[in-house]
């Protein structure tokens, strides 16, 4: 899979379009001048959604009714052609210029991301933890999506009837209707569960046969476990059994309640660090490792299945990581993704000038690479040993800290 282009129209402050490199592709520039931006919008084309907010309308220009991403790719061999236009309420996704249902986009342009708004998987509430899996079997899995949307649609209707139920001088007589979604809940959860199971152990496995973590962070053991909200309830090889067992045991609690109190929609995802709760016993230094190798091991479910590279986004790489962690990272993903890092340092982008593909950019606008190497050469060249420019610092790089 290789991103070819983009184009952003009305999208934030961005402006024109970008054609992108195979390989390694740096952002760079001074804060807030939209080099985030770009890597959102590569997101929004792959996922639909953004990785920084839930309000469509935070992506929408001022002054402008839409906004919209286009772009073009090849997967093996094969030209495509997406484009995304959002409006505050709904959006229209196209692939090579026809209309497409979600579950008909989604799957043809696979995007991870590292950025600081992914910390949440780590620290947040369990939902953050369940979309983290869920984007990663949509990947390898697409049909996956209907499932999901089937069982929120079905968990809807349920707590609507409960809400109903609950507000009832006659409750019993909304059971039926009740024990009819249930049976539907029963299959669909059943799935969910039996695909975020699978997608649980291959992340272990590739954990577990792989020395990222120590090889970039000095990691300790990084592991996964599913924890189902059924676990120590009953068998849980017989799912849709046991599910169906709680539900009837429940129901009279979940009609008092007026919700759904049991299902796939509640569970969690435990990450340990030697077998224990990284949330809890992880220091910030430690969290951001694990992110970025759980990370690392979604790529590699990927190449094994596909054989092909998908995009992996990382913003602010120099606030994440070090030097030598950024080389070992680059080396790790050369050849398996192709990979967009945004940063405001200048050095970083002089010192991997030979190998990736580096873009200016200032107030929305990408600038080409020939009016960067002449920015680059009137401000000094890099010291050889740093890779730092030997001019004077810019604005942003005289506070190194973070």
């Amino acid at each position: 899979m290789l991103l070819e282009w983009i184009e952003a129209i009305g999208f934030r402050n961005l402006e024109g379009s970008i054609e992108f490199g195979p390989g390694l592709n740096i952002f760079y520039g001074d804060n807030a001048q939209g080099k985030t931006n770009w890597l959102e919008a590569i997101y929004l084309l792959g996922n639909t959604k953004s990785f920084r907010t839930k309000q469509t309308r935070d992506l929408i220009a001022f002054g402008n009714e839409s906004a919209i991403v286009r772009g073009s790719l090849l997967r093996g061999r094969v030209p495509k052609e997406l484009q995304i236009q959002a409006w505050e309420s709904s959006k229209h996704l196209y692939v090579n210029g026809k209309r497409e249902p979600l579950q008909g986009y989604l799957g043809n342009l696979d995007v991870f991301v590292f950025s600081p708004e992914e910390m949440e998987i780590i620290r947040g509430e369990p939902s953050h933890r369940r979309r983290f899996l869920d984007r990663g079997i949509v990947t390898v899995q697409p049909a996956y999506l209907r499932s999901i949307s089937q069982y929120n649609h079905v968990i809807k209707q349920k707590n609507k009837l409960l809400g109903l139920a609950r507000d009832s001088e006659s409750p019993d007589t909304f059971r039926s209707q009740v024990e009819a979604w249930n049976e539907e809940l029963i299959e669909l959860g059943s799935a969910i569960h039996s695909a975020r199971i699978d997608y649980v152990d291959r992340i272990n496995r590739v954990l577990a046969e792989s020395e990222q973590g120590r090889t970039i962070f000095g990691a300790e053991r990084i592991s996964v476990h599913y924890r189902s909200q059924l676990e120590g309830k009953g068998d849980l090889s017989r799912f849709g059994d046991l599910f169906r067992e709680r539900l009837a045991l429940r129901l009279p609690a979940e009609m008092a309640a007026g919700y759904s109190l049991i299902g796939p929609h509640r569970d969690d995802l435990e990450v340990l660090m030697d077998g224990r709760d990284l949330a809890r016993f992880g220091s910030a230094g430690q969290q951001k490792s694990a992110l970025f190798i759980l990370d690392l091991a979604q790529v590699s479910i990927y190449n094994l299945i596909y054989e092909e590279r998908p995009v992996l986004l990382i913003d602010d790489i120099d606030a994440e990581l070090d030097r030598g962690r950024i080389d070992a990272v680059f080396s790790e993903l050369e050849g398996r993704v192709q990979t967009f890092v945004s940063t405001s340092r200048r050095g970083i982008s002089a010192r991997y000038h030979d190998r990736a593909s580096i873009y200016l950019v200032e107030l929305g606008k990408s600038i080409g690479e020939s009016v960067i190497r002449n920015h680059t050469a009137q401000s000094g060249l890099a010291d050889e040993r740093t890779g730092e420019p030997s001019g004077p610092p810019g604005p942003d790089e005289l506070n190194v800290a973070n």
